[in-house]
């Protein structure tokens, strides 16, 4: 089991205070070392000045008690270093140190001074300790200060990452408020860009979408009724069978311009959903319908019908048989076995539901029987839900309200949520669900 990941003041602190506990100890250590030989050359030289002034004058020897003649207790160290008429100083480690002077003064007889070494050890551990409070009390209030600083950061990076969120979301009101001179202002001012094209976009696309539909029906219009008039053969029928996609498709832009307008009326029934659904693939080879549950719910038979329609049109075009339509209760799911949906339908974020004019299907489309799909069910306060199920296939499951919508006056916007299961041992993003 993975540990919980640091935040970022957790982590600004740490950062700090190692920096502060390395940076103390190499300072204390170098403090400590020089410290230390400062006060043995010290001693060393003061504890030499003496033996040579006992040599000078050796009539003072026997009257000095620190200064001794053949000393029993001499190290050997020492008896073997002045053999050279050397004159040497030698600390003696041990649990009581002491610091020896000594020199030759004849063929037979070393002169020698000796002191204890623990006064300088008691002042270099008085040191230390001063070291250590000094560094501990840096190094808190360091740790502290860089707490602070990593919490003020965070709290900034955070704040940002939840208006982020708020609008992957749908909320493209939301902005960062940038404040400091560091890099967070700059992510600010990024996630603010990013917003006012997310927002910007789909406006065009609806704009684009009305001029579309409205400066295409009168000429479909004019050419459907030109067609009619044509003899009757092979070519006119390909001609007539070309002209009836074309109407089909402006009237799918159409419908996606009423829906993006929030025009349309909703125009409400009691009706059985087993019913709308053996209507709604009326004109549909391939697809069957099973009912589990039957209930009769208050709805616009017409936009649950044409919901339906697209959906199950969508599984003959990009999916594979068998087709079934289940209706249980008033949830009604249109299940194929082909591929299932694409990646693209879950991965990309946008706020508006599946996107017109795109779709990642090697067999074409235009994108738009999801998004009217989705839209119809909106107005109705259905709830779509798209899936790829784990043994293969895509599955649609619309959600109708049990009881009558509260209103139907409400703005046809919606939210795509994405959600995912694991495939195989690859978590993958399989679920796309509109509220």
């Amino acid at each position: 089991m993975r540990p919980p990941a640091l935040n970022i003041g957790t982590r600004v602190a740490l950062a700090v205070a190692v920096a502060t506990v390395c940076v103390a100890g190499a300072i204390g250590l170098l403090v400590h070392r020089i410290t230390a030989a400062d006060q043995l050359a010290t001693a060393r030289t003061n504890l030499d000045r003496q033996l040579m002034s006992a040599a000078y004058d050796r009539a003072a020897i026997g009257l000095n008690s620190s200064a001794r003649l053949n000393p029993p207790d001499l190290p050997g160290a020492i008896a073997t270093a002045v053999r050279g008429n050397a004159r040497v100083t030698f600390l003696q480690d041990g649990p009581h140190p002491m610091l020896w002077a000594a020199t030759r003064i004849s063929d037979r007889n070393v002169l020698a001074l000796s002191r204890p070494y623990t006064p300088e050890n008691r002042s270099l551990a008085r040191l230390d300790r001063t070291l250590l409070t000094v560094a501990s009390t840096a190094t808190l209030l360091v740790s502290l200060a860089g707490l602070l600083l990593g919490v003020r950061m965070g709290s900034r990076a955070t704040v940002a990452a939840r208006t982020a969120d708020r609008i992957a979301e749908g909320d493209l009101e939301a902005r960062v408020r940038p404040s400091g001179q560091d890099e967070i202002p700059r992510l600010a001012a990024s996630v603010n860009a990013m917003t006012d094209a997310l927002r910007a976009r789909p406006e065009a696309e609806r704009r684009v979408t009305a001029d579309i539909a409205y400066e295409l029906r009168a000429p479909v219009a004019g050419m459907t009724t030109a067609v009619g008039l044509l003899p009757p053969g092979r070519a006119s029928e390909l001609v007539k069978t070309s002209m009836e996609k074309l109407r089909g498709l402006v009237e799918d832009v159409l419908e996606v311009a009423r829906l993006d307008a929030q025009v349309a009326a909703v125009e409400t029934e009691r009706r059985q959903v087993s019913a709308m659904a053996r209507r709604a693939i009326a004109g549909l080879d391939g697809v069957e319908v099973r009912v589990v549950e039957d209930v009769v719910v208050e709805t616009d038979p017409r936009r649950v019908e044409r919901s339906l329609t697209n959906l199950a049109a969508n599984a003959l075009w990009h999916g594979a048989p068998p087709i079934l339509i289940e209706v249980d209760g008033p949830v009604v799911r249109v299940r194929d076995h082909g591929p299932g949906f694409p990646p693209d339908l879950f991965t990309v974020v946008h706020t508006s539901g599946p996107q017109r004019f795109r779709t990642t299907s090697g067999s074409g489309g235009t994108g738009l029987g999801l998004t009217i799909a989705v839209g119809q069910a909106r107005l109705l306060n259905a709830r779509p839900t798209f899936r790829n199920c784990p043994d293969g296939g895509a599955e649609a499951v619309l959600t109708l309200p049990a009881q009558p919508a509260a209103s139907t006056d409400q703005p046809a916007r919606f939210t795509c949520c994405r959600f995912q299961i694991l495939s195989g041992n690859t978590k993958v993003p399989s679920e796309l669900q509109c509220r």
